[in-house]
Parts: structure tokens; C-alpha cells; sequence
């Protein structure tokens, strides 16, 4: 699997590369490698890793965008918000399956680094944060923007975001025990009825 989306001419972002590959091949075993132990799997030195992956979170949030990959670049033509949410999903899941131990963990990182906080610990690098989910669940639902109040578009995006990522499929796989295959088709079906809801009401809900 190609794990990178940057330019590849030179020796620094050869270096670059490498370090990716190394950090993607680790994350996909399952751990969530240190600046230094990629450096020493990659056989390159901490001075030169640090100078482009400044903190454990950098590198993580690096492996992340080279994972998404074309998630990230996903665009729609249609003026329909069910199609596009629909495209948006059928197009990434398979992508999250086939990074999702690098997904899951960068999850755990994130819930380690929580629960370090939440026990008033202090972190030692900076805080892992994620929310590419944020803008492009924002485009898929974007032809009912001028349909819907602004709270009510907020509402059905965050309503949409719990079926967007890899913590849907922790849910279905881990919880319910079922295979990728229909996992996808719930996570297609949940979305499809969010949207076509809201677009025939008008509301996304109430707080009553």
C-alpha cells in the first residue's frame, strides 16, 4: 500500500518517506511508535527524524493523512446530501479497512493521551487531535444548507460523524461481531436514513 502523498524527489523527502513507510508498517502491526524507534527502524538518525517529526503527535497525525489518502480529496458533483453522504462512506470505508490498525491505533494513542489527562497527568508531547471528518462530512451534506438552520446542519454532521471512522467499526466488528462486508452496508444504512430524515423534515431533531 502506497503511504505517500508527498513529493518524492530529493533526499529529504526521500527521508521523509522512509520514515512514513517505517511508521505506517509499525502502526500497522498494532503499536504507536516514538519519533526515536521509528528513527532506529528506519535506520536514520533521532536529529534527522525530529527535524521532520517534531513530537510523537506530528508523526502520528502524518501516518493518519497518508492513511486516509483519497479520503481526503473526496469530492461530489451531485446536489443530492443522501448521494454524496453515500459516496463519501462507500468510498472511505474500504480505505479505513485496509489502514484500519493504523486506525485503531491511533485511537488508542488518543485515549491513552485522555486518559493521562483525566487522571491529572501531564502530558509529556502535544495532544494527538483528529477532525477531518469535520469538513468533509460538512461537503457531503452541503446542498441542504440553504434548507436547514445553521444548529440543524451542525447537528445532523455530528449526528453523521458517529458512523464516519474507525470507532464505527470497533462498534459493529468488536461488539457485534460482524465482517467488514456488513459492517459497511450499516454504516451506509444509518447515514441514508440521518439525511433522508432531515431533507424531508427540515429538522434534525429536537432537544425536548
Amino acid at each position: 500500500m502506497d503511504v505517500s502523498r508527498q513529493e518524492t524527489r530529493g533526499p529529504k523527502a526521500r527521508t521523509r518517506r522512509l520514515m512514513l513507510a517505517t511508521a505506517t508498517r509499525l502502526m500497522q502491526a498494532g503499536a504507536v511508535p516514538s519519533v526515536t524507534e521509528v528513527a532506529e527502524a528506519a535506520d536514520v538518525s533521532r536529529a534527522t527524524a525530529y527535524r521532520y517529526f517534531p513530537s510523537q503527535a506530528a508523526l502520528v497525525h502524518a501516518v493518519v493523512d497518508e492513511a486516509l489518502g483519497p479520503i481526503l480529496d473526496w469530492q461530489s458533483d451531485s446536489d443530492d446530501a443522501r448521494i454524496r453522504t453515500r459516496s463519501l462512506l462507500e468510498s472511505s470505508i474500504p480505505r479505513i479497512e485496509a489502514f484500519e490498525a493504523t486506525f485503531r491505533a491511533a485511537l488508542k494513542h488518543a485515549l491513552d493521551q485522555w486518559a493521562v489527562s483525566n487522571a491529572g497527568g501531564e502530558l509529556q508531547e502535544p495532544a494527538f487531535t483528529r477532525g477531518h471528518r469535520i469538513d468533509l462530512l460538512r461537503a457531503a451534506i452541503a446542498p441542504l444548507a440553504d434548507r436547514l438552520p445553521p444548529v440543524e446542519a451542525d447537528r445532523l454532521a455530528k449526528a453523521l460523524s458517529l458512523l464516519f471512522g474507525i470507532e464505527a467499526l470497533v462498534i459493529l466488528k468488536d461488539i457485534w461481531g460482524v465482517d467488514g462486508k456488513e459492517a459497511r452496508e450499516v454504516v451506509v444504512w444509518a447515514a441514508d436514513i440521518l439525511v433522508s430524515n432531515v431533507a424531508r423534515t427540515g429538522m434534525g431533531g429536537t432537544d425536548g
